[in-house]
């Protein structure tokens, strides 16, 4: 059978301000705001979608922003890291750019001997890092106030907490045609597609408190499949 997930689609998550969080996503990280339209399973909330230029799967985060809503709490069982993909030659200007905006971040680190890593939060507190990197071959988006070679291209990966990494591997692996394709300490990664934009870190994190939903988590993570058959076939799987 042909490969019927091709990788991520789109990772859609929560928030408490609207306002707050088109300027935080479109202003500061300087991403499209593709669309806004609403929640259908609550028409009442927006819906807002951000990405590239074109709107490319393995690009959009959306959210549900709901006014006034607690903050949750990161932990195991939970998607609790977005991560954006950028050249290794735009660290320096993104620390700079954080600073300016007073987004706190942790001192970048090396990881998997390939990529530099700054993480830090949004208003709500969701998890979120900059992946720098030289294998991601797609344009980066901007509306003119971050220079284009220092724009986001995409996600980079995700970042699940888990007690044990076995059953969620095993999902991946036997059902959704990814690989595991790295391993380091307590992270190991799979893909359907190896390339930047399509990467799943499960971090194995026993110590970890159990993550609650609330504003600043991940709603839910959805993968792509090349056309409207393969879709229906991965339902009757």
């Amino acid at each position: 059978m042909s490969q019927l997930i091709t990788g991520i689609h789109h990772v859609t998550a929560i928030a408490a301000d609207s306002q707050k969080n088109v300027d935080f996503y479109t202003g500061i990280l300087g991403l499209r705001l593709v669309k806004k339209t609403i929640n259908f399973d609550a028409p009442d909330v927006y819906h807002f979608y951000y990405g590239d230029e074109a709107g490319n799967p393995g690009s959009i985060l959306t959210f549900f922003p709901y006014t006034g809503l607690v903050r949750g709490r990161h932990g195991k069982g939970m998607l609790n890291t977005t991560t954006f993909s950028l050249p290794v030659s735009s660290i320096g200007y993104w620390e700079e750019r954080l600073k300016k905006f007073n987004v706190r971040y942790k001192p970048a680190e090396d990881r998997f001997n390939m990529e530099t890593v700054i993480y830090f939060e949004d208003s709500d507190g969701l998890g979120l890092e900059l992946v720098f990197n030289d294998a991601d071959k797609r344009p980066g988006f901007s509306y003119g106030q971050i220079p284009p070679e220092h724009a986001i291209k995409g996600f980079y990966s995700v970042e699940i907490w888990e007690e044990g990494y076995e059953r969620t591997a095993g999902l991946l692996t036997e059902q959704m045609d990814h690989q595991l394709i790295g391993e380091r300490g307590n992270r190991f990664r799979f893909a359907a597609t190896n390339a930047p934009g399509n990467y799943v870190d499960i971090l194995c994190t026993p110590d970890s408190l159990r993550g609650l939903g609330g504003s600043g988590t991940v709603h839910h993570i959805a993968f792509a499949t090349p056309d409207r058959e393969s879709q229906t076939a991965v339902q009757k799987n």
